[in-house]
């Protein structure tokens, strides 16, 4: 069972209070173990004209918005694309999912340029992030024994493996699980319940998994043909791209 995105996400998305350069889905329903109770969580870029960057008046930064739509939990953040593009060009996953999901509410000619940038702001340094983002997701499963942490700790060590590997972004445990014969349970677990416990006999396999699959993202971070800094070429053309979209 698959858990489809509201076709409304594009109208709670555009109700944000600045033009967007682009809205995607990120969370449960990018990591393809949406539950029947998930959140919906959009993630997005909007534009701030540029009096409201250069002025005394200065425009939000940040746009969040939360609530409920048709027994939905909405949780909406954006950001202008400045500061955006500021966190592309740094070691951060989080902003290279949401740009690369391909669960597209809003988009814009802008959104195709930074998704045709973005390759070359990819470094093996990204795997830091997946490393660091595994072990908070451990210990939080460790504390409450739940399945969803439990399978945040697999999406982010087997996104890490495969970035540095393919310098490609995938962000679904569906298709990145199907190495662990297991993963498809714990998947259709998820799905029946948000915040329900890991299922029995699970944790010995993760407990075995979890471990390896960090000394192999460690292994493919040092092999990796990626690069250790952006591309000074993709850096010229996201400030360019931030330039010309602001004045434009």
């Amino acid at each position: 069972m698959t858990i489809e995105v509201p076709a409304w996400a594009a109208e709670v998305a555009g109700a944000l209070p600045r033009p967007l350069v682009f809205a995607t889905v990120s969370g449960a329903h990018l990591y393809g173990f949406a539950s029947v109770d998930s959140d919906l969580d959009l993630r997005a870029v909007h534009l701030l004209p540029a009096a409201e960057v250069v002025g005394l008046r200065l425009g939000p930064q940040t746009l969040q918005h939360s609530g409920v739509r048709d027994g939905v939990e909405l949780d909406v953040v954006s950001h202008d694309l400045l500061p955006f593009a500021k966190m592309l060009i740094l070691r951060n996953g989080n902003v290279l999912e949401q740009l690369l999901s391909p669960l597209v509410v809003v988009t814009t000619p802008a959104h195709a340029e930074l998704a045709a940038i973005a390759p070359g702001l990819i470094t093996r340094n990204h795997a830091h992030h997946y490393l660091g983002f595994a072990a908070t997701q451990e210990r939080l499963h460790a504390r409450s024994g739940e399945l969803k942490p439990a399978l945040y700790t697999l999406r982010v060590l087997l996104t890490g493996i495969h970035l540095m590997r393919t310098g490609t972004m995938v962000a679904d445990l569906g298709v990145l699980g199907a190495r662990l014969p297991y993963v498809p349970d714990l998947i259709a677990a998820k799905r029946e319940a948000e915040h329900g416990p890991l299922p029995a006999g699970a944790a010995r396999r993760l407990a075995a998994d979890v471990p390896l699959l960090r000394a192999e993202l460690e292994a493919a971070r040092s092999a990796s043909q990626l690069p250790e800094h952006p591309d000074p070429a993709a850096v010229d053309a996201l400030h360019d791209l931030v330039v010309r979209t602001r004045l434009g």
